[in-house]
């Protein structure tokens, strides 16, 4: 842009000065497939790290499982005091660190949940999108291991799409997800970790405490970890 380009309104000038001083920052590798394809599911997306963000708001430190692109936490990170990242695929970590910013930098890690615990200890852990795509034969030992750095007051967060979903999901989605569940049953599986467990049902932005037997998504909060 021009030394001369100058918004009508001065209050937008910033938009102009920004773009100058550190040029447009991209989506990531999944995200912007996502806004090609099908631009809701990037406000979906984004809607599930909102609820995230202010379920751990304060939380000292926070580990995400199954980063992706890594491009909805920075909602995360505004609400929390430390967060890292964490993909057992290279391509995306690699993604996630050619786009980090000054002011939002986070640990980027790559790891593989089935081959043990990440490094590090946490107040807080949560996986959106991610233990669908897990066998249920190993589920037990991913979800132990991605607790596995919390204590004995930290919080696990799990957000998958319901089985009911599934009549309704797209061929590329089915093929990725072999382990969705019913509310009750995920509520089942995280009470294995957790004393509490706390279900949210939510269909396409909007998180509620209805008929979970209609919901697209559903959100399942442990507090209390079990020794």
């Amino acid at each position: 842009m021009s030394d001369a380009a100058l918004t009508k309104e001065k209050q937008y000038q910033v938009c102009v000065d920004a773009a100058e001083e550190r040029g447009f920052e991209r989506l990531g590798l999944r995200s912007s497939e996502s806004w090609y394809q099908d631009p809701k599911h990037l406000v979906f997306r984004l809607s599930r790290y909102k609820f995230v963000a202010k379920m751990l708001s304060g939380k000292d430190s926070v580990l995400e499982v199954g980063c992706g692109d890594a491009f909805g936490p920075r909602i995360v990170q505004a609400e929390v005091g430390k967060y890292t990242g964490l993909d057992f695929d290279p391509l995306f970590i690699e993604d996630v660190k050619s786009r980090m910013v000054e002011g939002w930098e986070f640990d980027a890690l790559v790891h593989d949940l089935l081959d043990g615990p990440p490094p590090g200890n946490y107040d807080a852990v949560y996986a959106l999108d991610v233990l669908e795509h897990i066998e249920p034969a190993v589920e037990h030992e991913f979800l132990k291991n991605s607790f596995a750095g919390l204590g004995e007051n930290g919080v696990g967060i799990i957000g998958i799409p319901t089985l009911e979903s599934q009549a309704y999901a797209s061929p590329q989605s089915k093929e990725g997800h072999i382990n969705c569940k019913t509310a009750p049953d995920l509520k089942e599986l995280m009470s294995e970790f957790f004393h509490n467990v706390f279900i949210f049902s939510m269909n396409d932005e909007v998180v509620h405490t209805g008929h979970h037997k209609m919901a697209h998504y559903v959100f399942a909060i442990g507090a209390g970890k079990r020794s």
